[in-house]
């Protein structure tokens, strides 16, 4: 077992707690479940299995995450950050055990290798595989990026180093389920959008930003300086063709074709599709970006 407290944040989480729970046992030293007032058998679930719970009312997933490291009194020498719907492979299992207490002290953070599964299928291509992330951090050493939607770890002292095996993404509820969950994300990726543009949130950046990871950096410098100049729509419709075609995404079959149309195209539509909406409300009720975004669509965001 690692010295290595992890942490998962929770809603409505039966379907997958258990697998990821019990993925992590041969790892974990603590685990710390923040629950945003679960009403299946979430917490339940979680208990039996020895997590430490806590519950905190959910904005958004950076403030929750972030609020997990505040406040959890967390005393190993190591963190790590998984989602509900995820679980570690034998490999990875097995390289943490060997590796995590061997790192030099100069490293702070490591990368691990996302591999999505969509029903059943592993999505190999169209830039889905690998997705590299911060996820393993010393104590103390990351914050976590203070946005509505796409936040990433941050690590504000020491290295980075990258381990070799995959950790799984692969949520088992339908695709009604996954449509609306991600309605929901395209509403909070409109929001950031709007504000990354406009300026109407005061929106407190993590103290200390330092590193991301090289694949996180590209993705800010493109999403800022390619993807966010060019026109509503006409982008969702390019992008899903580099994807699709440019990076081979065809290859991943009739599920594939799925998984890239609906993330690729679809629901980077429908954030285009909403940020028009707003901006098209606000002139028509000559009401504030931010007034339309809390009426409409009943977002908090003088909470944040």
């Amino acid at each position: 077992m690692a010295d290595l407290t992890i942490i998962i944040l929770t809603f409505n989480e039966e379907i997958h707690i258990s697998r990821v729970l019990e993925s992590i046992r041969p790892i974990a030293q603590k685990v710390i479940v923040v629950d945003s007032h679960s009403t299946d058998h979430t917490v339940e679930i979680a208990q039996n299995l020895g997590a430490q719970i806590l519950q905190n009312p959910f904005i958004n997933q950076a403030r929750q995450f972030q609020w997990a490291m505040d406040n959890t009194g967390i005393e190993t020498a190591w963190v790590m950050r998984m989602d509900a719907d995820e679980y570690l492979t034998a490999g990875l299992i097995d390289e943490i055990q060997s590796r995590l207490s061997t790192l030099d002290p100069a490293i702070s953070g490591i990368t691990l290798k996302r591999r999505v599964h969509f029903m059943g299928k592993w999505i190999k291509h169209g830039g889905a595989y690998p997705v590299k992330l911060l996820r393993i951090w010393r104590n103390g050493h990351a914050v976590i990026e203070q946005r509505w939607m796409d936040e990433h770890m941050v690590l504000i002292r020491g290295e980075m180093t990258e381990f070799r095996n995959d950790f799984i993404d692969e949520n088992l509820n339908n695709l009604t389920w996954w449509v609306n969950k991600h309605n929901h994300y395209a509403t909070r990726e409109a929001v950031e959008l709007l504000n990354q543009k406009y300026h109407f949130m005061n929106q407190v950046a993590s103290p200390g930003i330092g590193i991301f990871t090289k694949q996180a950096s590209q993705k800010k410098w493109v999403k800022k300086n390619l993807y966010s100049k060019m026109p509503l729509f006409v982008r969702s419709f390019f992008y899903f063709l580099f994807r699709f075609w440019l990076k081979f995404g065809f290859l991943d079959g009739r599920k594939g074709l799925m998984w890239h149309f609906l993330q690729g195209f679809w629901y980077r539509f429908l954030v285009d599709a909403k940020m028009y909406q707003i901006i098209w409300l606000s002139k028509k009720h000559n009401k504030s970006l931010a007034a339309v975004i809390r009426e409409e669509f009943n977002l908090s965001i003088d909470q944040y």
